[in-house]
This record gives C-alpha cells, sequence and structure tokens, in this order.
C-alpha cells in the first residue's frame, strides 16, 4: 500500500485527494494558500486535514528512512534473507521494524554475550530445540566445560542466559505479549515512602491503579509528572495468565526434552528481567506520546479559539497590569493601539491608596474618553476588578457607557521584556509595557498575542510536559492558519505578522518592512516583487493574504488571489455590473448571484472555467471585500459591576466567558475570584466549546473554604 492510500484510508479520503496535497507539498506550496486557493484540487481540504496529511506523511518517509537504515545493517551483517527483507518491507510502523530488529542490533556487554564469549551458544540452540537424547544433562554439558565454565550449572546458566535473550527479541514475542499488555495490563501507581507534596498535588494517585485502556490522557501526563518530581512511584503490572500462553505458544518446552526445565527457567527469566521491563517502557512511552499528542491538540484548539476572538475596534482602552506592593500599572492606548498615557495606582495593601487610585482612574477615562477598561487576570486581578466597578458606579455622566473586561494576561511579563517590546515601546519601562499589551489585547487579540510565545498564553493542559518541538510546531501552525484565514495589511502589519503569512517567514518579512520604511506604503500588490528576493513563488504563496488597501485596484484589498483577478473581472462583466456602479449595487447583484441554483453556478464555473469552490469564495469577497472573519464570532462579556464568591448561591444564574478547555472539563470565568469548572458530565456529548465563548451557566456546588465554584449549563 502506497503512502498515499495509508494517509486515505487512517483520515478516510479520497486517495486522489491526498495525493494532490502531497504534490503541492513536494512542489513547496504552504497549507494557508492550498486550503485558500487550490481546492479545485485537494477538494476543499481544510488546514486541518492538510496538516494531519502532512504530518502523515512525514511519519511516513521517517519510517521509510529507518527501514533503509536497518537493511543496510542487516545486509552488512550478512544475515539478510529473501523472508526477512520482505518482513522489513512490509513494516508499517517503527514499532514493528525495531521489533524485527532487535535480534540484529548490536548489544552491549550482556549476560547472553558473555555466555556466547564463553562458547556456549550451541548449548542455548539444544535448550531451545528441546533436544531429546538418552543420556543426561550432566554428560551433555561436560563438552562445554573450560576455565570459565567449570560446571554444569555455570554452563546449564549461560545457556539459559542466551536463550533468554533470543525469546525477548523475538518480534513476534514482542507484538504479542505488547498486545496482551495493551488489553489486559494495569497501571499501578503508589506515593514514593517519604516523598514530599507539600500541596497535595498529587493526591488522587497516591494509591490508583487503572487499565492501560481506561487512562485518560490528563491521567498519565499527571502520573508522569509526579514520577519525574520524584513523589510517585509507577508500574506497569502483568498478570503471567496474559503473557505467558504467548511465549509457550512460539518457544514450546517438550515434555519429553532434558532441557524442558531449563527453557521454562529461560521463559520466566527473560519475562521478568528483559521482556516485560522492555515491554512496559514500549507502552509507558506510547502511552505518553499519544496523551501528548491529545495535549497538544487541545492547546492547538484553545489557542485557535483564543487568536479568533473578534476585535473590539473603535475603543479607547485603559489597561492595568494589576499587582499588590508595585502598584496597578496603567496604560490608555487610541483606537489604533498608539499609547496615549502611562501611570501607576497603589490602591491595595501594603499603601492602599485606594481614593487616589479612583481619582486617577476617573481623570484618564475622562480626559482621554475611554471607553473600554481591560484588567489583566493575574495577581490582584479581581481586588482591582472591585476598583473599577466602584469607579463604574459612580453617579458620572462620563462613566455611563464604560464598560470593563478581564483579559488573560498570561504572557505580558514575557512580551514586555522581549527585544520586540523594546524595539516598539522604546520609551517605556518595561513594569508599564504589559498594561499596553493588555489593552491592545481587547483591541485586536491576535495582533498583541502572537507576539507571545505561545506557550506561555496558559490556555493548554500539562503544556511544560510534552514534546516541545512538537507543541512549537503545533502552535506556529495554528497561528499560521488564524493570520493568514484574517489577512493583514501589508502597509500596517507588524514584521510579527508578516512573519506567519503563507511563504514569508521572519527574514523575509525583515526585508518587506526594510522595503516599505524605505519606499513608503505598498500601492499594489505587484509592487511586492519589488521587494529583493520576493520571487515568484513567494508572491504566488502569500500575495493572497496581504492586502493593500487604496490600491488602483480594487481586487487588491480582497482575499481574491491576484490569478484570479481576470475570473473576477468577468463574473462581474456577466452579472452586468460596471466600474461605475455603486458598491451598494455591486452587493446586491452579486446577494443575488449566490442565492443562484447550483445548476446556475455550474454553468458559471463552465464559462469562467473555474470550479465551483472558487467561484464562490470570489463572489464572497465581492459581496464582503473587508469582512473581518473574527467578527462572526462571539465576544467577551463586558461588565460594570462585580461578584465575590460570598455573593454566589445555588441555582444562580450567570454568563461566563470559557478561560480553557481540558480533558475533564472547561474553566469559566464569571466574574468571582475563582473561574468555575464546568465539569465534562455537565456537558453533553455533542456539545463542544472553545475558548472564549460566551455561555450561560448555573452554580450547581460552592465550596469557598478551598475556592471551587462547580457550574452546570443553564
Amino acid at each position: 500500500m502506497t503512502h498515499t492510500d495509508k494517509i486515505a484510508d487512517l483520515l478516510n479520503l479520497n486517495s486522489a485527494q491526498v495525493a494532490a496535497a502531497i504534490q503541492l507539498f513536494d512542489e513547496g506550496s504552504t497549507i494557508p494558500f492550498v486550503a485558500r486557493y487550490r481546492k479545485e484540487k485537494t477538494g476543499s481540504l481544510d488546514e486541518e486535514q492538510l496538516r494531519r496529511i502532512q504530518s502523515l506523511l512525514e511519519k511516513q518517509r521517517m519510517v521509510d528512512k529507518r527501514r533503509a537504515t536497518i537493511l543496510t545493517s542487516i545486509e552488512a551483517q550478512g544475515k539478510l534473507n529473501h523472508d526477512l527483507r520482505f518482513r522489513i518491507e512490509s513494516a508499517d510502523s517503527l514499532a514493528h521494524l525495531e521489533d524485527l530488529y532487535a535480534p540484529y542490533k548490536a548489544k552491549r556487554h550482556t549476560r547472553a554475550s558473555i555466555a556466547r564469549e564463553k562458547g556456549l551458544q550451541p548449548l542455548a540452540d539444544l535448550i531451545l530445540r528441546q533436544f531429546r537424547a538418552p543420556e543426561t544433562i550432566e554428560n551433555l554439558t561436560k563438552k562445554f566445560f573450560n576455565e570459565k565454565v567449570p560446571t554444569s550449572e555455570d554452563a546449564l546458566a549461560g545457556g539459559r542466559d542466551i536463550v533468554a535473550e533470543m525469546i525477548a527479541d523475538e518480534p513476534r514475542v514482542r507484538s504479542g505479549v505488547r498486545a496482551k499488555a495493551l488489553e489486559f495490563g494495569v497501571l499501578r501507581v503508589e506515593i514514593t515512602p517519604g516523598a514530599s507534596d507539600e500541596r497535595r498535588l498529587f493526591e488522587v494517585y497516591y494509591d490508583f491503579q487503572a487499565r492501560l485502556g481506561r487512562l485518560r490522557p490528563h491521567q498519565v501526563l499527571a502520573i508522569n509528572r509526579g514520577e519525574k518530581e520524584k513523589v510517585l512511584r509507577v508500574k506497569l503490572i502483568m498478570n503471567e495468565r496474559s503473557w505467558l500462553p504467548v511465549l509457550q505458544d512460539i518457544f514450546r518446552p517438550d515434555q519429553l526434552s532434558l532441557f524442558k526445565s531449563q527453557l521454562e527457567l529461560a521463559i520466566h527469566d527473560s519475562a521478568e528481567r528483559l521482556l516485560l521491563p522492555a515491554i512496559s517502557r514500549d507502552i509507558r512511552r506510547a502511552l505518553t506520546e499519544s496523551s501528548e499528542t491529545h495535549a497538544i491538540k487541545v492547546f492547538g484548539e484553545n489557542l485557535r479559539a483564543l487568536l479568533r476572538q473578534p476585535p473590539m475596534g473603535g475603543h479607547t482602552v485603559l489597561g492595568i497590569d494589576p499587582g499588590f506592593r508595585t502598584g496597578c500599572k496603567l496604560a490608555v492606548v487610541d483606537a489604533t493601539g498608539k499609547v496615549i498615557i502611562t501611570n501607576t495606582i497603589y490602591p491595595h495593601e501594603p499603601r492602599k491608596e485606594w481614593k487616589d487610585a479612583l481619582e486617577t482612574m476617573g481623570a484618564l477615562v475622562k480626559n482621554y474618553r475611554v471607553s473600554l477598561i481591560a484588567i489583566g487576570n493575574g495577581t490582584a486581578s479581581r481586588e482591582s476588578e472591585i476598583l473599577t466597578a466602584e469607579l463604574l458606579a459612580m453617579s458620572d455622566s462620563t462613566l455611563k457607557d464604560v464598560r470593563y473586561v478581564i483579559t488573560n494576561e498570561a504572557g505580558a511579563s514575557v512580551y514586555s521584556a522581549s527585544p520586540l517590546a523594546r524595539a516598539e515601546l522604546p520609551d517605556l519601562d518595561v513594569t508599564l509595557r504589559g498594561a499596553v499589551s493588555i489593552a491592545r489585547r481587547v483591541q485586536d487579540p491576535l495582533a498583541e498575542l502572537i507576539k507571545i510565545d505561545p506557550r506561555s498564553i496558559g490556555v493548554g493542559l500539562y503544556q511544560h510536559d510534552v514534546d516541545q518541538s512538537e507543541l512549537s510546531r503545533t502552535l506556529d501552525g495554528v497561528i499560521e492558519d488564524v493570520v493568514n484565514w484574517v489577512g493583514v495589511d501589508i502597509n500596517t502589519a507588524s514584521p510579527a505578522l508578516l512573519t506567519h503569512i503563507a511563504g514569508i517567514g521572519p527574514k523575509m518579512a525583515e526585508h518587506l518592512i526594510s522595503y516599505r520604511d524605505e519606499h513608503g506604503p505598498f500601492k499594489s500588490r505587484e509592487d511586492l516583487k519589488k521587494v529583493p528576493k520576493f520571487g515568484e513563488k513567494t508572491f504566488e504563496q502569500a500575495a493572497g493574504f496581504l492586502r493593500v488597501a487604496n490600491s488602483n485596484e480594487p481586487l487588491d484589498s480582497t482575499a481574491i488571489h491576484p490569478e484570479s483577478y481576470s475570473i473576477a473581472r468577468a463574473l462581474l462583466n456577466k452579472l452586468g455590473i460596471q466600474s461605475c456602479d455603486t458598491p451598494e449595487e455591486s452587493s446586491q447583484l452579486l446577494v443575488l448571484a449566490t442565492a443562484r441554483q447550483t445548476s446556475e453556478l455550474e454553468i458559471l464555473t463552465k464559462e469562467l472555467r473555474i470550479g465551483i469552490p472558487t467561484l464562490t469564495d470570489i463572489i464572497d469577497q465581492l459581496v464582503r471585500p473587508n469582512r473581518d472573519p473574527r467578527k462572526d464570532f462571539s465576544g467577551q462579556v463586558l461588565r460594570t459591576d462585580v461578584l465575590k464568591m460570598e455573593d454566589l448561591t445555588l441555582g444562580m444564574r450567570l454568563k461566563g466567558t470559557i478561560r480553557n478547555v481540558v480533558d475533564f472539563g472547561a474553566f469559566i470565568d464569571i466574574a468571582v475570584k475563582r473561574d468555575g469548572l464546568l465539569h465534562r458530565s455537565q456537558i453533553p456529548p455533542a456539545m463542544v466549546f472553545k475558548t472564549g465563548d460566551v455561555i450561560d451557566v448555573v452554580v450547581i456546588s460552592i465550596d469557598i473554604e478551598r475556592g471551587r465554584i462547580g457550574l452546570g449549563l443553564e
């Protein structure tokens, strides 16, 4: 089966779709470009499907590379026969390949290798063959005596060591025992005697066991962390009834053989000393990898939802980076994100200048016509929220339309100290840059959050315990997808945004910014070709995602690719829309076009020589040329008052914003000091939530002492 067929089968896709995607990747096309502008070739595969194809393809090619290495190694040993070559070439996973390679892999100085050096391999062969003879074992073993093997027992022990290793290296044994372990194995976890777990983070695992098939990803990662911190000790338990038949089916003890008991001893030694520990490591590694894959996927989905939050454009925002001892840092930014003024107030302990803080905030709101206050959700967040609510409750007409929002401040301190922040805000102290970032996050979450390492944003599950390179790769892919989905204005985009545009990257982003700084704003997409090193392939991949406002070519401000401009003009011509028509008239005619029957669209596709997916995309862009797709998603809850945990009552109905989605549920901001937990048992199976969703919830449990709030769906 070819790579294409395997991937198509795994993803339940048509082989032609997968083949087209692979060909485009091999030609240097990026995933955003293929997803948006090559729909006819791939059958409209989306970014997620394309990334899975790309990932599986890389894994298949990695298996091919390892297969070639193994074949070369065994051939060099002179041990590669036709049957073995066939089995190696037929292996479809790294685990299967390594099982086949195990007997031929160079080993350290093992008990078996020492026994071979003593000349005991022929005795091991007799044990394996279950040799029958009329003489005694003592007589048979005498021929193997030498200075290093003085007794019969020494000879038999060495022979068993060789047999044990051969049994453990047998591919059929390894795959069979692995399958039984996955089916019947139990993971046993207990607290390490004398371990320190002051915060009792791993209390639920102090005396825990579960069948492997029932372990959830978050449990695996929590257990791994507890083991790494030496709080927990872990063992995979396999009952002898599950693994022994596998070994005895392949290495059968013969009742009539002198060596029956020797083989039985070797089987048990092989299992307990070599095989089961190796299988345990294999399975735990596989469990970890699958759990990490799941955790990374959850992190990616949460990040995607966070980046897709609609911008709150048009607001002058007062950003508050809360703190106790060091005070609350304030920054007012105008509707374009430009910093107007900064300040610091000390409303909380130890200084507790509450009245002065209210006056300072009130003056900033009035003097600069602030319409939205953004409060970071870190230390002193809820105390600062109370301060803000008190300010907005004042009987002052200038405050009646002002609202506040709690925003995720994770990573703001990382940004503040970064070279990018120093370049953007060179005149601001590092402590004040966080307040600017918080303010800008509500104005345009995407533009601000991509300046920060996504691992610092805090919307993942055990993100520091997973494979960091795979996590970075996945999160970079999410950022790339969202940035290109939205598109950027080439004349205002930051280097951070441009870096994620398809086909560009950090170096080309620098070239674009330098060219823009030297020659002024780009007047059209065609001007991009004047940038040094911005070749035809780069233009093909990137142009559709780069917008140029006020260009002489109106289509430059849309997501229509330059390669389709002639089609767009032909479509306008067929619909009778002239260049002198008003945008309103054009939109009305195009809305009529989108409402036509599919048969009429098919006629248009034949006349224009284009597929229906591209035609409908062009029509959509002509109808809504500057539509920000993020506006189709729900925004954050704006507030004027604040609740304390003590104000909650069972059955109280509230609106909440989903802060994080994890395996066991979702954490919801309901405007009290602690986020509430909507446990997965409260979520219908068909219902899917995303970070940033605004939902109606009801309070079902309150534990003030432990700071826990249980929520259900209204």
